[in-house]
Parts: structure tokens; C-alpha cells; sequence
């Protein structure tokens, strides 16, 4: 029921669009104190909303991948209050926050969808705030793995499930491993 929800507010977003937009990795597609005229909706890619600290380093806000509304909390901002930085190849659908705003006093399905996709959004938030502040990483898998019923990612989609839970890809292949041997020796 979610996912046809937000296909749908998504057609709807794409019927505002003034266009698409491509960006090459490591393209900044705006930056902290730009002024807003649009969204993005990300087509194709992977797109990091993020804030650098004091100290040098990165906090990642918002991982934005296909079928995601890049930095949704700014269609009634004036400025952009992080960067987005193109972390794979990106293709995204520009909408302009004036129409957004429009259709959201307008059309109050419309406005049932962007409520949705807002409190889908705001739901993954916690959980990964969550996970990210359990001290292991054995911990914070296992509380992934609860939020997903069990289930891991394909092979190929451990890179980003290491992000999400907010370990070094190296630390989760490890603890990956351990969980793989602890298994094999409770077989035999």
C-alpha cells in the first residue's frame, strides 16, 4: 500500500518537474547557504545530503537513492541548510518548492501523499538514529536485521547496508563472518 502511495505522489512530482538534471559523482548538486528553488526527486544514483563538523568530518544526513526526494524538509526553507554531494552518477527530476507548496494547499491528495512520504521518511530517521547509537557492531545488525525481518541485502548491497547502520564495510564483513562460522559450528 506505502509503495503505490508514493508511486503515485512521485508521478505527481514528476507532472511538476521544469526538467532533469544529471550530476557526475562527487558533483556538488547544492550547497549549504544556496537559495531553494527547487526539490530533486532522484531518478537514478545515489546522492549524500550532508554537514561537515568543526573537527573535519562528515555527517551524512540523508542518503538519497531512486524513487527518494533529495532534502524534502526544505520545500519551505528559503536556504539549503547542508550540501548534497553525488556520490554515484545521478539523475534527478527537478520541482520547483513553489509548485510543491501550490499543490500542497490545492490538492489535498497531493498533500495526503506528501504527509505520507514525510512520516515514511521520518520513521526511517529514528530507526537508523536508533541503530547508530548501539555501540557494536554486532548490535547494530542485529537491530537492522529486526527492522528487516531477518532478511540482509544481497552481496552487492553491503557497502550500503554498512553506511546505513554506520560501520566501516570491513567491520560488517567481519562480524558477517563471524555470524557464518558461529552457524557453521552449531550444524555440526
Amino acid at each position: 500500500m506505502i509503495e503505490i502511495m508514493f508511486d503515485i505522489l512521485m508521478n505527481q512530482l514528476r507532472s511538476l518537474s521544469t526538467g532533469s538534471r544529471t550530476f557526475g559523482a562527487g558533483r556538488h548538486i547544492f550547497s549549504q547557504g544556496d537559495g531553494i528553488g527547487s526539490l530533486y526527486l532522484v531518478e537514478s544514483g545515489l546522492v549524500h545530503l550532508v554537514r561537515y563538523q568543526a573537527d573535519g568530518n562528515v555527517a551524512v544526513l540523508q542518503r538519497a537513492s531512486p524513487g527518494l526526494v533529495l532534502a524534502e524538509a526544505s520545500v519551505f526553507s528559503s536556504v539549503y541548510h547542508c550540501d548534497a554531494v553525488a556520490i554515484t552518477d545521478v539523475n534527478a527530476t527537478a520541482v520547483p518548492t513553489q509548485l510543491i507548496r501550490r499543490a500542497l494547499r490545492s490538492d489535498p491528495d497531493f498533500a495526503e501523499g506528501w504527509a505520507s512520504y514525510l512520516s515514511y521518511q521520518l520513521q526511517q530517521t529514528r530507526k537508523r538514529a536508533e541503530i547508530a547509537g548501539l555501540k557494536t557492531v554486532a548490535a547494530r545488525l542485529e537491530s537492522w536485521l529486526t527492522w528487516n525481518e531477518g532478511e540482509l541485502p544481497s552481496k552487492g548491497e553491503w557497502k550500503a547496508l554498512a553506511g546505513d547502520i554506520g560501520v566501516s564495510p570491513e567491520a560488517l564483513y567481519r562480524e558477517l563472518s563471524k555470524r557464518r562460522a558461529s552457524f557453521v559450528r552449531g550444524r555440526t
